[in-house]
């Protein structure tokens, strides 16, 4: 694929800015995934929504936020990744680097963006009906990322 654009997609759980797992491409077309540790300051409620994982299951298999940051620091500084949620997004981001008082060093921007030839809300229906063509779920973010992906390969091939 070479020099993609890249994406980005958070799931959230507790008010919407709980970030839960996160995904993103690299410039090859690569996915990177991994379900995020909460922080104990994020669980302080008892009842805060985790999707469909368990405390277990985020803390087992999860990895810190902090070495979240690192990776994607590895990856994508002071970069803009797109993203099809910006608002969601943008929040569950700034709450991982809140955690440690950092700045994040990514900017969100709309994926719609990128396609200015397009009319409004036609990039949103493209992604679902890509969605269920390939049978995938819009709120895994690997798999939001992959649809993102796929969607700019069909665009940019069409142009």
């Amino acid at each position: 694929m070479g020099d993609m654009p890249a994406f980005i997609a958070v799931e959230t759980g507790g008010d919407g800015d709980l970030p839960l797992a996160i995904a993103w491409s690299l410039d090859d077309g690569r996915i990177k995934h991994t379900l995020i540790q909460p922080d104990e300051d994020w669980l302080d409620a008892e009842t805060v929504s985790l999707g469909d994982y368990s405390r277990e299951e985020l803390a087992s298999i999860g990895v810190s936020p902090l070495d979240v940051i690192r990776e994607l620091e590895t990856d994508h500084f002071n970069a803009t990744l797109l993203t099809a949620g910006v608002f969601d997004d943008e929040a569950a981001i700034s709450r991982l680097f809140d955690t440690y008082g950092l700045d994040p060093f990514v900017e969100l921007a709309p994926a719609e963006s990128l396609y200015p030839d397009l009319d409004p809300g036609e990039w949103a229906r493209a992604r679902n009906e890509l969605f269920a063509e390939l049978g995938l779920e819009p709120m895994r973010p690997e798999q939001e990322v992959e649809v993102m992906l796929h969607l700019h390969k069909r665009l940019s091939d069409s142009d």
